[in-house]
This record gives C-alpha cells, structure tokens and sequence, in this order.
C-alpha cells in the first residue's frame, strides 16, 4: 500500500524555497484541501494533499487515516508508520529538506500531524480542528514549532482537545502558537492569513 497525492507546484513557476503536506479529515479525500492552496498565498511553496490510505466506510471516495467508527483506531498504527516512512524520503524526491517542510492536517489529519510530526525534524506543525490520540514521549531534540487552530463551536473535535494539545506540546518543548476562532469543525477564509503568517515567520528564523 502506498500514499497517493496530488502535487501542486509553486504558483511562481520557479523551484519550490518550501514544501506542505496537507492531510485531509476522516471521510475526505487529497481534494478536499487541494482546492484551498492557492487561497494560503505562499505561491514560492510546494504543496502534497495526500489521501488516507484506508477507504472510509460509508463515503463514496471518502478515505480514512484509521477507523473512527471503532474505538480501537484500527489502521492507526499502519497508517502513523507509512506516514512518517513517507516524509522521511521526501527529500530525496523534492529536494527540499525536511527542516523546510511543513506538515498540516485538518480534523483526523490534523491528529496525524501532531502525532507523526513530533517524531520528526520538520520546520512546523499545522493542526485544525484536530487533537492528540496520546501523550508524545519526550524527545532528546526540541519539537518542531506548532500552531494550533481551533473553532468555539466545534461539535465534533471539542476545544479541550486542542487545548490538551497546546499544553502538553507546550510542556514537551514545541513553541505553539493557538489561535481560537468563532467558527465550527471548518477551515473558513479568515483562518489561511493565520497559517501564511505562521509559515512566513518559521521560514524567516530557518533561512
């Protein structure tokens, strides 16, 4: 089994000074956020959606990290495995370094990303809407720096979970950022100028 994405090249035209892998909600597919890209506004970055690798099991075209409609996680471990797999070859595929490489995810995908990208030098971490499946170990090299976007009114993912999140990664050594917004489990306009600014402000202490 292996991860399949869309690759949607700088809007510059000229090679990539970054890289963001984006990691869709339960039920979701890589096109799901894919239509968002070009509304970050980070033309000079490449950009991975990838799909789940499970498919979901009432959607129609809908994928799935691991199972929710179980209360065991089944596909957790498989998928947190080829996962971190994955990006560890990135670059030798885009020739961009992880140190410049961003992983974000929404709902479940935003889940993943904690839960893969603290085991990994990645430049940042990105979850929306999402929350961690447990406590990472502590690691013997800083955390990647966080943000942490989440909604009010979410009914699905409830805000404690994104505020276990911020505290325990906080505690762990990541910088996070949190933002909370008037909104429900969605990724509406106003939340985008939040994650350039994130990323522009990473990039600029990397480069």
């Amino acid at each position: 089994m292996s991860l399949q994405f869309i690759d949607i090249p700088p809007q510059t035209g000229n090679s990539p000074t970054g890289l963001m892998v984006v990691l869709h909600g339960w039920g979701a597919n890589a096109n799901d956020l894919a239509s968002l890209v070009p509304e970050v506004n980070l033309p000079e970055f490449q950009f991975l959606c990838l799909d789940a690798p499970f498919p979901h099991y009432s959607v129609q075209g809908g994928k799935a990290w691991y199972s929710l409609e179980r209360s065991d996680y089944q596909g957790l471990a498989e998928s947190r495995q080829m996962l971190g797999e994955w990006l560890t070859t990135l670059p030798k595929i885009t020739d961009i370094p992880l140190s410049q490489t961003f992983l974000c995810g929404f709902s479940q995908g935003g889940a993943m990303t904690l839960d893969v990208g603290v085991t990994l030098p990645l430049a940042g971490l990105i979850c929306l809407s999402g929350y961690l499946h447990a406590e990472p170990q502590p690691k013997p090299k800083p955390l990647p720096p966080a943000l942490i976007i989440h909604g009010r009114q979410d009914n699905v993912v409830p805000i404690r979970a994104a505020h276990q999140a911020r505290n325990i990664l906080s505690v762990l050594g990541s910088r996070v950022e949190y933002e909370e917004f008037d909104m429900g489990h969605e990724i509406p306009m106003s939340v985008l100028p939040v994650i350039r600014n994130f990323v522009m402000q990473v990039m600029a202490e990397v480069c």
